[in-house]
């Protein structure tokens, strides 16, 4: 990073989840400020269509790593293979994230588990992965994508609910813990909904298809709030979208209110009227069980 914080060429940045939605654009955004990218996701042909488009965008250079971020060994070869191929990481941005619809009671459990283990201890493994690399050389910022959604619980998506919470207090530890080491920065960055395939994608058990709310933001302003984050010179927590703010104050302030009122709204807004068949969605799809650092692609 410059003196101003802007993106130079030398910077490596790694984005997890970075097939799609936010992680997809955090991509493209940094590829146009010419940085060195390592991109990550479970589906390694979709990660070649996005590397293409980062060196459409400018990229330096674009490295390709399938990764399930659930699983340790995955993402420590992800970080092995960046740090072999470039050097070094600078910026970290886990934007990676799995989630079901449906009542508490009628997700199975592994269902539960998955979405969990995904996006908590997934994002564990990448903050642990980061925060190694980053102490010894004393610089570096990492940034996790969080929710709304991690402070301030709505039905029909338990286990994001869930791990969300858990991650907004990971983020906050870990801001804690790195203090002092102020070369080293830790985010927390919180949408509210986004307009992104997760809607198609989801695990779903509610009866009724999910869809994009009328509430929800464009990627690109998430992935503003992720680029100015890593143009500061201290950690930070963001909320980002227009009615976080009016949702966390209602939520602590109203609370029988809001609790009365947030059902049928999402029923309302979040879902199809018809009828839909239960579906895991892509909660359990698999990358490729060997993990071979030699095997990443780049260009």
């Amino acid at each position: 990073m410059n003196d101003l914080g802007a993106t130079t060429i030398s910077d490596v940045v790694v984005v997890t989840g970075a097939s799609s939605g936010i992680g997809r654009e955090t991509a493209l955004r940094y590829a146009g400020r010419h940085a060195r990218l390592a991109l990550a996701a479970r589906s390694e042909d979709t990660l070649q269509q996005v590397a293409e488009e980062c060196r459409a965008a400018g990229a330096a250079e674009v490295l390709v790593h399938a990764t399930d971020i659930a699983d340790t060994a995955q993402v420590q070869s992800l970080f092995d293979t960046a740090i072999a191929r470039f050097g070094r990481v600078d910026i970290v941005v886990q934007c990676a994230a799995i989630t079901a619809f449906g009542r508490f009671e009628d997700l199975p459990a592994d269902v539960f588990e998955k979405v969990v283990r995904t996006n908590l201890f997934g994002a564990a493994n990448v903050a642990r992965c980061a925060l190694v690399h980053f102490q010894p050389r004393g610089t570096g910022h990492l940034v996790l994508i969080g929710s709304l959604l991690g402070v301030t619980a709505v039905p029909y998506q338990s286990a994001y609910v869930v791990s969300k919470f858990a991650l907004h207090g990971l983020v906050r530890l870990l801001r804690q813990e790195n203090r002092q080491s102020p070369g080293i920065k830790v985010h927390g960055v919180y949408p509210g909904p986004v307009d992104t395939p997760v809607f198609g994608t989801a695990g779903n058990y509610f009866g009724r298809t999910p869809r994009v709310p009328p509430t929800a933001v464009a990627p690109g302003t998430i992935v503003a709030a992720i680029v100015r984050a890593t143009g500061r010179q201290q950690s930070s927590e963001r909320q980002v979208g227009w009615m976080n703010r009016p949702a966390i104050v209602a939520y602590h302030l109203l609370p029988s209110i809001f609790d009365a009122l947030i059902g049928p709204f999402l029923r309302a807004v979040a879902f199809t009227s018809g009828p839909s068949d239960s579906t895991e969605g892509n909660v359990f799809y698999s990358p490729p069980l060997e993990v071979d650092a030699s095997a990443a692609s780049h260009a």
